[in-house]
């Protein structure tokens, strides 16, 4: 009787759709970040690592589609609030 170990499958993926799904979490952290300041610099980072991601075929698609509606509304809320100071910044 031959005793052989049991095979594993490797779950690591390749550098690039690592480097992607990093993306994807930045692009949703920095889109979250952007709602409260510097969103007329976080919203569009947001958006261009999150679709970056995706074009990349990240595994975290949740997450980078979080990222890219985070950064929209962040240029939303810029917008928004540009209407209401007449101003290119907003204060409280």
């Amino acid at each position: 009787m031959q005793l052989t170990a049991p095979t594993t499958r490797s779950t690591t993926h390749s550098p690039a759709v690592r480097d992607a799904d990093g993306m994807a979490v930045a692009a949703f952290i920095l889109g979250l970040v952007g709602l409260l300041v510097l969103n007329v610099f976080l919203g569009p980072i947001a958006i261009a690592l999150a679709s970056v991601a995706l074009w990349r075929g990240t595994a975290r698609r949740g997450r980078a589609f979080l990222g890219l509606g985070l950064g929209v509304a962040d240029l939303l809320v810029l917008v928004a609030f540009m209407q209401m100071d007449s101003t290119v910044s907003w204060s409280f």
